[in-house]
């Protein structure tokens, strides 16, 4: 069972709710009275709540039985299944250029064909239209993927399945191999760097995502001292021009461009990257058998004519 990074009034009720207590009975275990339970509960992910009350909810789901520990990460997955489609949902609405993808149920956005700024230097390239995954492909994402090929899992699956509290991080340790197979799965591909790059800093050259500002606390990058993957929702004031999450920091990201035979680029800097790196016009790359606790994929459609 994967422990609890960090306890709010959400995950609060979820572990009384799989340990079937009542409010009253559930708060004298913690060691709270009713009213401050009712409190955490009613302030959700807003509260945060002190070391000791932490410590003593770690406490007791380590000693719950085998089967409230399933029922309470079955009750995580399920609510962050329904935040997530609330999420997609409200893309749609915001975007009347956004659409749900038909075999992976990923938003994706439009780029316009045009010129766009490309690389340190601010060369006008011209790309062709095509859609974008809003986010990059998660765990869950990636999970219907291996169910319906059999592809191999990821190997910080144990069991085979994403561990519950990673249900919407960016897929990690997976190959060009791997990231290319599911693109084929969901009739995509995987960008070429300059779809990327436009799609992460719009058409007038933004030199990040968010503007020409170099502030590292809209991305999930080394100078913030996460040390992991983060959802790929979280850093809503870092999306691009077109709406784009994630296209600095949390993971790099394959795309279809190679560089060398056998090597293929890399875009977007990751969790593990100085923010010195994260600005969308540098390259990097990597053997396309290469695979990190760092690195991801998001895809591509191309529009028909």
């Amino acid at each position: 069972m994967a422990g609890v990074t960090r306890w709010t009034g959400r995950e609060v009720g979820l572990l009384r709710e799989a340990l079937r207590k009542s409010g009253k009975d559930f708060a004298a275990l913690v060691g709270v009275s009713h009213r401050q339970l009712v409190t955490w509960e009613n302030r959700g992910e807003t509260i945060r709540l002190r070391p000791g009350n932490q410590e003593a909810l770690d406490t007791l789901l380590t000693r719950a039985g085998i089967d409230a520990q399933q029922r309470f990460a079955a009750l995580l997955t399920e609510k962050a299944a329904v935040e997530h489609d609330e999420r997609a949902e409200e893309l749609l609405r915001s975007d009347p250029h956004s659409v749900k993808h038909p075999v992976d149920g990923k938003i994706m956005v439009l780029i316009e064909e045009g010129i766009y700024l490309s690389g340190a230097e601010d060369i006008p390239i011209w790309v062709e239209a095509f859609r974008i995954d809003a986010y990059p492909t998660t765990n869950a994402d990636y999970e219907r993927f291996v169910r319906a090929t059999g592809h191999r899992p990821p190997k910080h699956w144990p069991g085979g399945r994403y561990p519950d509290n990673l249900f919407d991080h960016p897929v990690v340790w997976v190959t060009w191999y791997d990231a290319s197979a599911y693109a084929a799965w969901a009739g995509k591909a995987l960008p070429t760097s300059a779809q990327w790059e436009k799609a992460a800093r719009g058409p007038k050259g933004r030199k990040y995502p968010w503007g020409d500002d170099p502030t590292a606390a809209k991305c999930n990058v080394q100078d913030s001292e996460i040390g992991h993957t983060t959802p790929v929702s979280r850093y809503q004031s870092g999306v691009s021009p077109y709406g784009v999450f994630d296209m600095c920091g949390n993971a790099w990201e394959w795309c279809s461009t190679t560089t060398e035979k056998g090597r293929y680029e890399l875009k977007g800097s990751a969790f593990t990257s100085p923010f010195t790196r994260s600005a969308p016009s540098l390259t990097n790359d990597a053997n396309a058998t290469m695979s990190d606790n760092d690195t991801s994929f998001r895809c591509i459609s191309l529009l028909t004519k």
